[in-house]
């Protein structure tokens, strides 16, 4: 299990190592998708960008389409590996749940003073449902540009109305991702939720703010860690020494003589029969 309660540093982990290359192969990709789009456009010569060092390829319409295309790759290689990986792994963290609208107006209106924040699980309401828009967005992205990038290299003779339908989708889509990447850097800057940037670097974040946000978790994280002591703990009663004492002769071995104390305590016929089996008497 990835999450844990490290309570000598103050730190709970909360994502693993493989969840935050993913985060960043499609937080990075998705920016640079973001700056080429925009710079396939004739943009770059209009509003001055190629002055900004390091931007002078951006008003090339090639190298800004290959760059595309590259990142293109990744995002599209990360969504999949991200979709089945914890499909597989059956995590279901990150999905809505009932009550999450609800719940997200309560923080909300916690942020301005207005009431007390709910008890949190791992991934606040807000979250959850943000995740599943997201999700949506760059769904329909990646079939828009799949389309159009197939119109490019094979089909240069596509339908004309299929090849606008899929155009629109795409920039219209494109707005969106951009909305949703501005408002998920937006979130960053309330304070309540500064804490959590400490998670999309290092994979960890304060385990007193986790105990004061997400609380809910916390118990979720110590009762499977409970539940995993005691099947530890069964495992070593079953597995452990036999009980029995092994001071028994096995099948085939003499007994050994009794001593002299075990002797005098013997009945009298038990006495002579063991002097007459005893060897030089």
């Amino acid at each position: 299990m990835t999450e844990k309660i490290i309570t000598e540093k103050n730190l709970v982990i909360r994502h693993s190592k493989l969840e935050l290359i993913e985060h960043w192969a499609i937080a990075v990709s998705g920016l640079v998708l973001l700056l080429t789009g925009i710079f396939e456009l004739p943009v770059g010569k209009r509003y001055y960008i190629i002055t900004i060092p390091g931007l002078e390829w951006s008003a090339d319409f090639i190298t800004s389409l290959y760059l595309h295309y590259s990142a293109a790759i990744v995002f599209t290689a990360a969504g999949i590996f991200h979709l089945f990986y914890h499909g597989w792994r059956g995590e279901k963290g990150l999905l809505p749940r009932k009550g999450d609208f609800a719940q997200s107006l309560a923080v909300i209106k916690s942020l301005f003073g207005w009431g007390e924040e709910p008890p949190m699980h791992k991934y606040l309401p807000e979250q959850r449902l943000a995740y599943v828009g997201m999700a949506f967005i760059m769904l329909m992205l990646i079939l828009s540009g799949l389309l159009k990038t197939y119109k490019n290299i094979y089909a240069p003779d596509m339908s004309h109305t299929v090849l606008l339908f899929a155009t629109w989708i795409h920039n219209i889509f494109f707005i969106l991702f951009f909305l949703a990447f501005g408002a998920h850097m937006a979130a960053i800057v309330l304070r309540p939720n500064w804490p959590m940037v400490r998670g999309i670097f290092t994979g960890s974040v304060r385990l007193d703010y986790a105990r004061h946000r997400h609380s809910l978790w916390l118990d979720e994280i110590e009762q499977n860690h409970a539940a995993g002591e005691t099947v530890t703990g069964q495992s070593a009663i079953a597995c452990g020494p036999d009980p029995v004492s092994t001071d028994q002769p096995e099948l085939g071995q003499e007994s050994p003589p009794p001593s002299e104390g075990e002797t005098e305590n013997r009945k009298p016929e038990e006495r002579k029969e063991t002097a007459e089996t005893q060897p030089g008497q």
